[in-house]
């Protein structure tokens, strides 16, 4: 079943490390800013023009964005009730200081004027370099060949580099190079599709103070509610050219220096501009001005070529450790590496921000962190860049407190109860059902968690973080459910809505259920094991939330008596109580143009109906996969494809990984290839508000995880590969406990070979092998 999504077209040319596009149409413009979007966890920028953009409207959106810079206001409600949301929050568009125009005499260069001769824009994957080369022919016949290389640094992380250069082609005469830093920015306003835009109108950003000298601007403003400082700096420098004359001046915050040249044919212009984006939640307020002052004297005495190495030397180390090798297929080849460089630009690595929806693409979504990340996002991070994969959990205990008002707000009770969308860790859903709800997102990070320890043996961060988090977020789980009478006594839980969006408030939705019960089995064991080998660790988190014995034994108690829904008859697995009780959504008379459903339909019409907007039961079958039988798994999943509209970007994946384990390969193969090229090729339609990580992410597990069959449990690694339909191979690289190590899938057989450390076991299928340190095991592949 083929729902919501666009008739396939591949913009832009195939490219096995590169994004390639060779003509200019206003037509595509609006997603090639999303797809040409460069960041590095802290600071993103959309691939908009240096020139700016005189386009059809609606065909463009300026934006720079810093993880996690937001403005919070309050939310209004005509009608309110207690412990609804109190407060939203956005992420905001910063000042655009990558502003270039050219003039030529009199003649302003735009792609909307004179003639566009030749034309190229790429995304260099493997350097992290975005690259455009234009040549223009002025409406009076002056023709000048135009070259850009942007870089957002991976060696300074508030700080962008333009290297931007001139060469007139046919005449002598006058050119000016005007770069500008411009304060008048806003956010994308709410539009009827509730995944894009904000509340919040006009300009969020004010003006506390300007600076203009000889090549340099700085604009410190402060937002509204929030107080949060942002400092905006430019800087240029001349590299070539004969500059004859310079000029500065401001039009309120658009601030402007303007460079004349004595142009020559054939002789090239070239001018560096360092762009720098301090905040005072990372810098004290009182040092910003000073900071930017020493960062961009660093930047001019080291230059860009430094700044390119070190680019080049985080992007070769992110590849070395990261890159999965396609064999048969070019088209997916280019979009799981442009995928995976998304994510990498897009995760936050300081403990303190996460990564959005959208990561720095685009304001889809207000830039708010979802459960996305941890079962999405972080596991592809735990098996390639750990570090990265600590630092987005860590961000989740430094957000504990205000999980833990949220609960006492609700419950005024001890514990923690994590929200479905925020930035600073509060709430920020108004709409509760598919917000406050959600209480599973607990069990989400619980079990990110268990899987980054059992991937790394990081037993440190389970002492001073993730223990904490495990046990304060157990605690919800005894006042949503509750002890049933009769015999056996079951353990169920009342009035939440599970991760499928199209169902909400129900009993005993099996994906919560299934994820509690392995929650509290594993708080329960790993309060007795922190007891057992570290006694003053336990003592010392137990006094400071107040944990007893009794409780654990009730957390087990639960664990044992979850009660998991089972439709005997279907041998299927119902999504909650009532689910299967109510009629199946009319598939076959809703028009082609109404998916998403969400856009054309009240929310209660889908409630009442037999239609999932994703992954539900599936996605605990593939969470959870050693608690459900090889029949269980293949009944579960064809039920579901049945009355699944795939709606969220989160759901083909999941049903790829189940199809690949049950043997529907080629199913598995269709689902893997529309999520790989998801953004690349729009096919959700809406890649132009901003990228998709989960996705992004999706493709990686669906590969990992459901061709090469890799699960990890406190036995280790096992793997039980097989090779999408279409491929004549693969390969990737995994981190595990230390050890990096590359597997390579063929028609004849799986290569697994040691890259660094010590060694380690794993299981290929039931059998176990110890790979040694410079030792390559290779195994004969099962047929299918």
């Amino acid at each position: 079943m083929s729902r919501n999504r666009q008739q396939k077209k591949i913009f832009y040319k195939v490219d096995p490390w590169k994004i390639i596009e060779t003509d200019f149409d206003p037509q595509t413009n609006f997603l090639s800013e999303t797809v040409f979007s460069l960041g590095n966890g802290n600071l993103g920028i959309r691939g908009s023009f240096e020139e700016g953009y005189d386009g059809p409207a609606g065909t463009s959106m300026e934006g720079t964005y810093l993880n996690g810079f937001f403005e919070k206001v309050p939310i209004h409600y005509d009608e309110t009730a207690y412990g609804y949301a109190t407060h939203t929050e956005t992420m905001l568009n910063v000042p655009n200081g990558k502003l270039i125009q050219l003039q030529i005499e009199d003649e302003v260069f735009s792609l909307f004027t004179g003639t566009i001769e030749k034309y190229r824009r790429e995304l260099d994957l493997q350097q992290g370099i975005l690259r455009r080369y234009t040549r223009w022919v002025s409406p009076r016949g002056k023709i000048v060949d135009i070259e850009v290389e942007r870089m957002v640094s991976f060696a300074e992380d508030s700080l962008v580099l333009i290297r931007y250069a001139v060469t007139p082609v046919n005449f002598n005469g006058t050119v000016q190079v005007i770069s500008m830093l411009d304060g008048h920015v806003h956010n994308q306003t709410a539009e009827n599709d509730p995944r894009i835009g904000t509340s919040l109108t006009g300009q969020t950003l004010k003006l506390e103070k300007l600076e203009q000298k000889e090549d340099a601007s700085k604009l410190l403003q402060v937002t509204t509610h929030s107080k949060l400082q942002v400092l905006s700096c430019i800087h240029n420098l001349i590299e070539s050219g004969h500059c004859i004359n310079r000029m500065n001046h401001a039009h309120g915050q658009m601030l402007v220096h303007r460079y004349t040249f004595a142009a020559k044919m054939g002789e090239r212009i070239s001018l560096t501009k360092s762009l720098l984006y301090l905040r005072s939640d990372r810098v004290p307020p009182d040092q910003l001005w000073e900071m930017a002052d020493t960062i961009l004297e660093t930047v001019k005495q080291q230059g860009w070529a430094h700044y390119h190495m070190v680019q080049r030397q985080v992007m070769d180390d992110f590849w070395m450790h990261c890159d999965i090798d396609i064999a048969g297929n070019d088209e997916l080849q280019q979009g799981l590496r442009f995928n995976l460089f998304h994510l990498f630009q897009s995760a936050g690595r300081d403990g303190s921000t996460n990564i959005a929806a959208k990561g720095l693409t685009g304001e889809g979504y207000q830039g708010h962190y979802f459960w996305d990340s941890e079962i999405y996002i972080v596991p592809f991070f735990i098996y390639t860049q750990p570090w990265i994969a600590r630092k987005l959990l860590e961000y989740r205990f430094n957000t504990l407190d205000q999980a833990r008002r949220r609960a006492h707000t609700l419950f005024r009770k001890k514990g923690a109860l994590f929200p479905w969308r925020t930035i600073t860790g509060i709430e920020c859903s108004s709409y509760y059902p598919a917000g406050t709800a959600q209480y599973h997102i607990n069990a989400d990070i619980v079990h990110a968690i268990r899987q980054y320890e059992m991937a790394t043996g990081d037993w440190e961060f389970i002492l001073n973080f993730g223990a904490e988090i495990i046990f304060e977020t157990a605690r919800i789980w005894l006042y949503i459910g509750a002890f049933s009478g009769g015999s056996p006594q079951r353990f169920c839980i009342f009035t939440v809505t599970g991760p499928d969006e199209y169902t909400a408030l129900v009993n005993n939705n099996f994906y919560t259920n299934a994820m509690a019960k392995s929650h509290l089995n594993y708080a329960a064991a790993l309060a007795k094991r922190i007891a057992r080998e570290d006694d003053e660790d336990f003592s010392r988190i137990s006094r400071k939330i107040d944990l007893g014995a009794e409780e654990i034994e009730q957390w087990q108690m639960a664990a044992d008596a979850m009660y998991l829904p089972k439709d005997e008859e279907r041998g299927i697995h119902p999504q909650d109580d009532s689910f299967l009780d109510k009629p199946v959504w009319p598939f076959d008379t809703t028009p082609e143009n109404h998916y998403p459903l969400l856009l054309h339909y009240h929310p209660l019409d889908i409630y009442r109906h037999q239609v999932c907007k994703q992954a539900d039961v599936v996605l605990a079958l593939y969470l959870l996969h050693d608690q459900f039988s090889h029949e269980e798994k293949k009944r579960d999943l064809a039920y579901y494809e049945q009355v699944t509209t795939h709606d969220s970007s989160l759901s083909r994946c999941i049903f790829s990984i189940i199809g690949a384990e049950t043997g529907d390969t080629e199913k598995a193969s269709s689902h893997f290839l529309e999520t790989a090229r998801l953004d690349l090729d729009n096919l959700q339609g809406n890649a132009h508000h901003g990228i998709h990580t989960a996705s992004m992410a999706g493709t990686w597990l669906s590969l990992v995880n459901g061709f090469a069959g890799m699960r990890i449990s406190e036995e280790g690694l096992r793997f039980s590969p097989q090779i999408p339909v279409g491929l004549t191979g693969y390969s990737f690289r995994i981190k595990f406990r230390g050890n990096c190590f590359k597997v390579n899938v063929s028609v004849q057989e799986t290569t697994v070979k040691l890259l660094e450390g010590d060694g380690f076991e794993f299981y290929y299928g039931d059998e176990k092998f110890l790979l040694l340190p410079e030792e390559s095991i290779q195994l004969q592949r099962k047929r299918e």
